[in-house]
Protein backbone atom coordinates (compact mmCIF):
# COMPACT_ATOMS: atom_id res chain seq x y z
CA UNK A 1 0.00 0.00 0.00
CA UNK A 2 2.05 3.15 -1.30
CA UNK A 3 0.92 6.35 0.02
CA UNK A 4 0.37 8.82 -3.66
CA UNK A 5 -0.11 12.37 -1.55
CA UNK A 6 1.18 13.08 1.66
CA UNK A 7 2.03 16.14 3.50
CA UNK A 8 5.21 17.64 3.39
CA UNK A 9 7.09 17.48 6.64
CA UNK A 10 6.93 20.56 9.04
CA UNK A 11 10.00 19.66 11.03
CA UNK A 12 12.80 17.52 12.17
CA UNK A 13 10.24 14.73 13.37
CA UNK A 14 8.26 14.06 10.82
CA UNK A 15 11.36 14.32 8.58
CA UNK A 16 12.99 11.43 11.07
CA UNK A 17 9.20 9.56 10.33
CA UNK A 18 9.72 9.36 6.59
CA UNK A 19 13.29 8.46 7.14
CA UNK A 20 12.72 5.53 9.30
CA UNK A 21 9.90 4.23 7.33
CA UNK A 22 11.99 4.06 4.33
CA UNK A 23 14.73 2.71 5.61
CA UNK A 24 13.24 -0.15 8.07
CA UNK A 25 10.10 -0.32 6.91
CA UNK A 26 7.79 1.71 10.38
CA UNK A 27 8.73 3.66 12.85
CA UNK A 28 7.50 4.25 16.58
CA UNK A 29 6.01 7.20 18.36
CA UNK A 30 6.61 7.08 22.51
CA UNK A 31 3.76 9.69 24.07
CA UNK A 32 4.16 10.49 27.93
CA UNK A 33 1.70 12.31 30.08
CA UNK A 34 3.32 15.82 31.48
CA UNK A 35 4.05 16.14 35.05
CA UNK A 36 0.59 16.14 36.61
CA UNK A 37 -1.43 15.45 33.71
CA UNK A 38 -3.63 11.88 34.59
CA UNK A 39 -3.44 10.00 31.15
CA UNK A 40 -1.30 6.95 30.63
CA UNK A 41 2.11 6.45 28.32
CA UNK A 42 1.20 5.09 24.84
CA UNK A 43 3.18 4.10 21.78
CA UNK A 44 2.39 3.21 18.63
CA UNK A 45 3.46 2.14 15.15
CA UNK A 46 3.57 4.73 11.94
CA UNK A 47 4.61 2.75 8.63
CA UNK A 48 3.17 -0.97 8.89
CA UNK A 49 0.36 -0.42 6.73
CA UNK A 50 1.93 1.34 4.05
CA UNK A 51 5.04 -0.57 4.11
CA UNK A 52 3.52 -4.23 4.57
CA UNK A 53 -0.09 -3.47 4.03
CA UNK A 54 -0.88 -4.77 8.04
CA UNK A 55 -2.07 -2.81 10.55
CA UNK A 56 -0.62 -0.08 12.76
CA UNK A 57 -0.29 -0.94 16.33
CA UNK A 58 -1.22 0.57 19.88
CA UNK A 59 -0.01 -0.32 23.29
CA UNK A 60 -1.06 1.20 26.63
CA UNK A 61 0.83 1.63 30.02
CA UNK A 62 4.50 -0.11 29.27
CA UNK A 63 8.11 1.39 29.26
CA UNK A 64 8.83 2.43 26.00
CA UNK A 65 12.06 0.13 25.53
CA UNK A 66 9.48 -2.94 25.96
CA UNK A 67 6.65 -1.40 24.01
CA UNK A 68 9.53 -0.86 21.10
CA UNK A 69 10.04 -4.63 21.92
CA UNK A 70 6.61 -5.57 21.11
CA UNK A 71 6.09 -3.35 18.34
CA UNK A 72 9.44 -4.33 16.85
CA UNK A 73 8.31 -8.12 17.01
CA UNK A 74 5.32 -7.07 15.23
CA UNK A 75 6.83 -5.35 12.70
CA UNK A 76 9.40 -8.35 11.55
CA UNK A 77 6.30 -11.09 11.14
CA UNK A 78 4.94 -7.95 9.31
CA UNK A 79 7.77 -7.90 6.90
CA UNK A 80 8.08 -11.43 6.78
CA UNK A 81 4.95 -11.89 5.80
CA UNK A 82 4.24 -14.34 9.48
CA UNK A 83 1.61 -11.98 11.23
CA UNK A 84 0.12 -13.03 14.33
CA UNK A 85 -3.46 -14.04 13.22
CA UNK A 86 -5.29 -11.24 14.84
CA UNK A 87 -8.83 -12.66 15.78
CA UNK A 88 -6.75 -14.58 18.94
CA UNK A 89 -4.64 -14.59 21.92
CA UNK A 90 -1.29 -14.23 21.08
CA UNK A 91 1.72 -15.76 23.03
CA UNK A 92 4.67 -15.20 21.07
CA UNK A 93 4.84 -11.23 22.38
CA UNK A 94 4.88 -11.41 26.23
CA UNK A 95 6.45 -14.76 27.48
CA UNK A 96 3.93 -16.56 29.32
CA UNK A 97 1.26 -14.28 28.60
CA UNK A 98 -1.68 -13.93 25.85
CA UNK A 99 -1.86 -10.34 24.28
CA UNK A 100 -5.05 -9.75 22.59
CA UNK A 101 -5.23 -7.34 19.30
CA UNK A 102 -8.81 -5.26 18.86
CA UNK A 103 -9.10 -3.09 16.47
CA UNK A 104 -9.35 -0.04 17.83
CA UNK A 105 -12.63 1.98 16.04
CA UNK A 106 -11.92 5.50 13.68
CA UNK A 107 -13.03 7.79 16.01
CA UNK A 108 -10.40 6.94 18.63
CA UNK A 109 -7.29 7.69 16.14
CA UNK A 110 -7.83 11.66 16.84
CA UNK A 111 -6.89 11.01 20.41
CA UNK A 112 -3.83 9.12 20.04
CA UNK A 113 -2.10 8.53 16.90
CA UNK A 114 -1.34 11.93 15.40
CA UNK A 115 1.52 10.89 13.66
CA UNK A 116 0.35 8.35 12.02
CA UNK A 117 -3.24 10.55 10.75
CA UNK A 118 0.00 13.37 9.40
CA UNK A 119 1.76 10.04 7.36
CA UNK A 120 -0.88 8.54 5.67
CA UNK A 121 -2.87 12.03 5.26
CA UNK A 122 -6.31 10.57 3.61
CA UNK A 123 -5.81 7.76 3.22
CA UNK A 124 -7.44 5.12 6.00
CA UNK A 125 -5.62 2.73 7.81
CA UNK A 126 -6.33 -0.17 10.24
CA UNK A 127 -5.20 0.32 14.04
CA UNK A 128 -5.37 -2.32 16.36
CA UNK A 129 -4.30 -2.24 20.13
CA UNK A 130 -2.19 -4.95 21.64
CA UNK A 131 -3.79 -5.62 25.12
CA UNK A 132 -1.92 -7.51 27.54
CA UNK A 133 -3.53 -9.02 30.84
CA UNK A 134 -2.64 -8.58 34.28
CA UNK A 135 -0.53 -11.46 36.22
CA UNK A 136 -3.20 -13.83 36.98
CA UNK A 137 -3.82 -13.52 32.74
CA UNK A 138 -7.10 -11.26 32.85
CA UNK A 139 -7.80 -8.54 30.61
CA UNK A 140 -9.21 -4.85 31.43
CA UNK A 141 -12.73 -6.52 30.64
CA UNK A 142 -12.76 -9.44 33.14
CA UNK A 143 -14.42 -9.33 36.30
CA UNK A 144 -11.07 -9.39 38.94
CA UNK A 145 -8.83 -7.94 36.85
CA UNK A 146 -5.91 -5.98 38.74
CA UNK A 147 -5.42 -2.68 37.66
CA UNK A 148 -2.32 -0.99 37.67
CA UNK A 149 -2.22 2.45 38.43
CA UNK A 150 1.79 2.63 37.36
CA UNK A 151 0.94 0.90 34.01
CA UNK A 152 -2.75 1.86 33.27
CA UNK A 153 -4.47 0.45 29.74
CA UNK A 154 -7.52 1.64 28.77
CA UNK A 155 -9.34 -0.34 26.22
CA UNK A 156 -9.97 1.91 22.97
CA UNK A 157 -12.46 -0.60 21.50
CA UNK A 158 -16.01 -2.14 23.28
CA UNK A 159 -15.51 -5.73 23.82
CA UNK A 160 -17.72 -7.95 22.46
Amino acid sequence: MKISKRLPPNNDYERRVLANVEKFGWHYTSVFPEEGENSPRFTYSVGLYHSYDQPEFIIFGLDSKVAYALLDTLANAAATKTMYPLDEPCGALVIGYDCVFMEVPRQRFNDYVFSALWFYAEVEFPLYQVVWPDSDGRYPWNEAYIDDPLHPQPVLAPRQ
